[in-house]
């Protein structure tokens, strides 16, 4: 399964004006209160959360990778969103975040959301894809960017 094939345009949003992580997250999450995937939209967003308090999941770079693991859907499901501004994330760098990915998946997909995680951390610390994220100006060229970068890079590793 390719983050390409999971990120779909009306899941990505940009230039979103938030000013903390719970906002972040509850912009994110908020997506997939009609969405068939989900089973239970409330104990999603407390998966989330719950995950969160664990460690941070602002990985660094600007970047934050929301994530959980739950029975609350029935299928991996992924949101992409950029900020019109800089938050504290308690990130692991220290360095506040405008870049964020979430994903979620069942309980028993184990495998799947730590390859999809994986993928998501390489592509994201690739010279020159952030940039690229951070210049695109609507959520089709976002798609196409994660598409295009994905093909690429994990065609030739």
């Amino acid at each position: 399964m390719k983050l390409c094939d999971l990120l779909e345009t009306d899941k990505i949003l940009i230039d979103i004006d938030i000013s903390s992580k719970e906002e972040a997250i509850n912009k994110l999450t908020d997506l997939f209160k009609k969405d068939s995937r989900v089973i239970d939209i409330d104990y999603l967003k407390r998966a989330v959360f719950e995950r969160e308090k664990i460690m941070s999941t602002g990985v660094g770079l600007g970047f934050a990778i929301p994530h959980a693991k739950t029975n609350a859907v029935n299928n991996v499901i992924a949101a992409f969103a950029r900020s019109n501004k800089s938050i504290d994330f308690q990130s692991l760098d220290g360095k506040p975040v405008d870049i964020f990915f979430l994903l979620v998946g069942t309980e028993a997909q184990v495998g799947l959301h730590i390859k999809l995680l994986s993928r998501i951390s390489r592509l994201m610390n690739r010279d020159g894809f952030r940039e690229k994220l951070t210049s695109a100006s609507t959520p089709e060229e976002i798609r196409k960017l994660f598409c295009d970068e994905e093909n690429h890079f994990f065609e030739i590793t």
